[in-house]
């Protein structure tokens, strides 16, 4: 089943979720709960990362690789499609191998409920 990921894009839907359930981890921090008005047969999911971080070259080098990992996680687990997710990522994604954050966001997003 191929699904499309939507980012959020009202202001309203990203307060909405911080106020929600959480998960956290060394490499990111997922805001998670369900949206009126919002399509179940697409993903909303959104990528965060912070100027503290660093340049806009960082910054999108991390939003691929999570863009990335959605993709594939759409494809071999079971995510919850009646959610919406932000993902805020952590510095310490920079220092580590993709392989390692992937796994560790599999597991987060498998234990979701």
């Amino acid at each position: 089943m191929k699904s499309k990921i939507v980012a959020l894009s009202k202001n309203e839907e990203f307060l909405n979720l911080f106020k929600k359930k959480k998960v956290d981890n060394k490499f990111v921090t997922i805001f998670f709960g369900q949206l009126n008005n919002k399509n179940d047969k697409k993903l909303n999911i959104s990528f965060v990362t912070k100027k503290k971080i660093g340049n806009a070259t960082r910054r999108n080098k991390i939003k691929r690789q999570l863009r990335s990992i959605m993709n594939d996680a759409v494809k071999k687990i079971s995510i919850k499609f009646h959610y919406s997710y932000v993902v805020i990522a952590k510095p310490s994604m920079l220092n580590n191998e993709f392989k390692n954050i992937k796994e560790i966001l599999f597991q987060e997003f498998k234990n979701i409920r």
